[in-house]
């Protein structure tokens, strides 16, 4: 009895993935050789990016009625003010941008860490402290010093879209996945 459950399937759009495999070789490329144009060609992007959600939001708020308008207006000014500060100002932007987002990781390590501390002392054990002191440390890290770690951070991503192997997750480097091999336990397979 074959059990067609757990026998893969071939997909037809096996070009998808060679076209992210490109994107991000082509994009990992521009980050770890040019990270300031790169990343100033980014904040632009994104400022279009906010600006459209932001006019999309207010068209929003007179044809949805499912959605409450006060979240849509709210959210479409702060889209479409979002958006023409980045393009009016994208060098200021291109700093900016990557530094919050710093801090906002920052500060979300500092909490996880404390979180986990927290955890292995009411019983968790060993594991969630070395966790929880390494997000602590790096909390720290990046609050002290945002600018330095955003400037850090193209070059970083840069290089884990470089390093992504077939299985599509950055930095992994164990054996390659063949898809022609049936994934299904020894005893299901039809000899």
């Amino acid at each position: 009895m074959t059990n067609a459950a757990f026998l893969p399937q071939k997909s037809d759009v096996w070009w998808i993935f060679l076209l992210q495999g490109f994107a991000g070789i082509i994009l990992g490329l521009m980050l770890v050789t040019e990270p300031g144009a790169t990343v100033l060609g980014l904040t632009t992007f994104l400022g279009f990016y906010w600006l459209i959600l932001g006019m999309l939001a207010l068209v929003q708020v007179f044809v949805d009625r499912d959605t409450p308008w006060l979240w849509s207006l709210l959210s479409g000014l702060v889209g479409i003010l979002a958006g023409v500060l980045v393009l009016r100002h994208p060098l200021f932007a291109a700093i900016t941008v990557p530094t919050v987002i710093v801090l906002i990781l920052g500060i979300q390590g500092l909490a996880m860490g404390v979180l986990e501390i927290i955890a292995a002392f009411s019983g968790g054990g060993v594991g969630p402290f070395i966790l929880g002191a390494i997000n602590v440390v790096v909390g720290i890290l990046l609050i002290s010093s945002p600018v330095a770690a955003a400037l850090a951070v193209p070059i970083v991503f840069g290089v884990l879209l470089l390093s992504r192997r077939r299985t599509g997750r950055p930095g992994v480097s164990g054996p390659r996945v063949s898809w022609a091999k049936p994934l299904a336990p020894p005893l299901l397979r039809d000899s």
